[in-house]
């Protein structure tokens, strides 16, 4: 599963703590950026760039950090295609990929330290959307409101 990540300031640390993570457990991954640490940079363009990148197909899930998840969750759910949510309990990690096919995990760096992090991102990860008929139907009408 290809795996794209990105973070403002905010996140900064936890996404390189995150990216080393699933890197050592043979994760492909694409950091997004920011690539370096950078007080005065913008939540809104990590989370359009991922977004984007996500919604292009050209990887499977994200991870979108900034200091609350607040804002790049906003930003993220922008674009068509992405369905991103702030996740800070395991259950709502996995059951957002069963029920509402979530592609995109926002954390908040603030909130959650990296031993949490790495629960969430591996419930997230080893999700699989459950094709029940009442979960598609209802991922049909989401998709309908990106139109």
């Amino acid at each position: 599963m290809k795996i794209a990540i990105a973070a403002d300031h905010g996140g900064f640390e936890l996404k390189s703590f995150l990216l080393k993570w699933l890197t050592d457990n043979n994760y492909e991954t694409s950091d997004l950026g920011n690539l370096v640490y950078d007080k005065n940079d913008d939540y809104p363009d990590f989370a359009d760039k991922l977004a984007k990148y996500i919604a292009g197909g050209n990887a499977e899930r994200g991870i979108l950090i900034c200091g609350s998840g607040v804002g790049a969750c906003i930003s993220a759910n922008k674009t068509k295609g992405v369905r991103a949510s702030i996740c800070h309990d395991t259950y709502s990690a996995h059951q957002g990929v069963e029920h509402d096919d979530m592609n995109v995990l926002c954390l908040g760096a603030r909130i959650i330290g990296d031993e949490l992090a790495k629960e969430l991102v591996t419930a997230f990860l080893n999700a699989k959307f459950i094709k029940e008929e009442r979960f598609k139907r209802r991922l049909n009408k989401l998709n309908s409101l990106d139109k």
